[in-house]
Formats: C-alpha cells, sequence, structure tokens
C-alpha cells in the first residue's frame, strides 16, 4: 500500500487493504475471547504448548537472517511476558548493543575508546523487533532505536520503541520481513490497529502497574506501552 501524508484515501490498493484489515481484526477478536474468557486483562487461559507463533523462533532466526541479509538475534520474553523477541539489526554491525546485553557477548574495544565520564554517546544502533506471540500464532514488529552510553564505570543500553515502522532505511527489510511470516503460519499484526484497548474488556490490575488503560499488545504479546522505553546497566567488570 503507498499512502500519501494525508492517509489512504487515494490509494489505488486501498479496498484490497481493507479487506486484509478487516481479517486482521476478526481474528483479533476471536483470540482475545478464546484467550481471554472473562474478558479481563491479567492471566489468560492456559493452552497447549505449542499453541503460539514462538516455537517458530529458531527457524526464523536463521530464515530472517538469510533472507533480509542482516543479523538475527533472540531474546526470550520475561515470565510476565507472553512473547519471544526477535531482533533484526538494520543500522550498526556486530557485536552490537543486543549481543552485549542479552547474550554476554564481550563490549568490542571501540566501545571502551569512545566511552568517557559524563555520559557520552557510544552508539546508536537501529533495529527491527519482532514479537511472537507464545499465546496464538500472530507477531507484530516495531522499530527501535538503541543507545549504548558511556560513563567511566560501564555502560547504560537504552532501548527505545517506535508505534511501528518509519525509517526509511528499515522499511524494505519491514516489508520482505512482512512477506515471510505467511510461510510459518504467523498472521501479522499492524501495531496502529491494535494500540487501542479492546471494546467491552476490562484492565484488570494493568493500571496499577502502568496507568492508563492496556491495549491489544498488552493482552496478546507484553504487558509494558509498546513505546515504554527500558534501560539495562552494564558495569565494565561484568566480563573480567
Amino acid at each position: 500500500m503507498v499512502a500519501s501524508m494525508g492517509g489512504c484515501t487515494n490509494c489505488g490498493e486501498k479496498v484490497g487493504c481493507d479487506d486484509r484489515k478487516g481479517d486482521m481484526l476478526a481474528a483479533v477478536d476471536e483470540a482475545l475471547v478464546r484467550l481471554y474468557p472473562s474478558k479481563t486483562w491479567g492471566v489468560p487461559q492456559q493452552l497447549a504448548p505449542g499453541a503460539g507463533a514462538d516455537v517458530e523462533a529458531a527457524a526464523l532466526v536463521e530464515d530472517l537472517g538469510q533472507e533480509l541479509d542482516g543479523a538475527v538475534f533472540l531474546r526470550s520474553g520475561d515470565p510476565d511476558e507472553h512473547c519471544e523477541f526477535l531482533y533484526v539489526l538494520c543500522v550498526g554491525r556486530p557485536p552490537c548493543a543486543v549481543q552485549v546485553r542479552d547474550q554476554g557477548v564481550v563490549p568490542p574495544a571501540e566501545w571502551r575508546s569512545a566511552r568517557g565520564q559524563h555520559g557520552d554517546l557510544v552508539l546508536n544502533e537501529s533495529y527491527l523487533r519482532v514479537a511472537l506471540s507464545s499465546l496464538t500464532r500472530m507477531a507484530v514488529v516495531q522499530e527501535v532505536s538503541i543507545d549504548v552510553i558511556g560513563d567511566g564505570d560501564g555502560w547504560t543500553i537504552r532501548e527505545t520503541p517506535r508505534a511501528g515502522v518509519y525509517s526509511a532505511p528499515l522499511l524494505r527489510r519491514f516489508q520482505r520481513l512482512v512477506a515471510i511470516l505467511p510461510a510459518y503460519d504467523i498472521l501479522h499484526l499492524d501495531l496502529g490497529d491494535i494500540s487501542g484497548p479492546p471494546p467491552g474488556f476490562e484492565p484488570g490490575d494493568w493500571p496499577a502497574l502502568y496507568a492508563g488503560t492496556p491495549a491489544v499488545t498488552n493482552y496478546l504479546f507484553f504487558p509494558q506501552p509498546a513505546t515504554m522505553v527500558s534501560t539495562t546497566w552494564l558495569p565494565d567488570g561484568a566480563w573480567s
């Protein structure tokens, strides 16, 4: 779909896109009712192993790495996250921040040589982050920026997700990535279409944890707001 700055109204593919979007939203509605029969955010219904898209994570790491001609890294979701994460490195080079943060890779020498004493930015990297739901065969993709900031004693790694994929250097890989997912029977969800609360559902304990109202993403993938910034502190001595 080619959209103008003003929207999609004049796009020649709008009718087909609307049909696909309608099918996607219908699948989301069905999944929410099946997974949350009480219609309340919290612990979803227990499912048989292998019911989610997360079982394809390892295979997708290899496939996406070849098809997208880039490095892909797996991060398992935390206990309260209903997903596995794949990071596709788009701007940057290995060894990258995700490898250092999540896989115990020793920071490259240039990190130390670039590190200052007053919160200097060491590097900035861009990724496509794929969340593979462990509850249903669905995925959502976001653009994330990761900054590495030195302070003399170690590094702060700051991950900033965006509400979709917008940067031109990432769009080609994003389109190819989305085209690969159906081969694994995984439905790609547009983050913009699942960023609101599902009608008729109750927020449960979510407002006490994050304030506000949970979006569909918080039911199907992870509890935190989709654009919440996360930081990790790594002391220099962690690899000695």
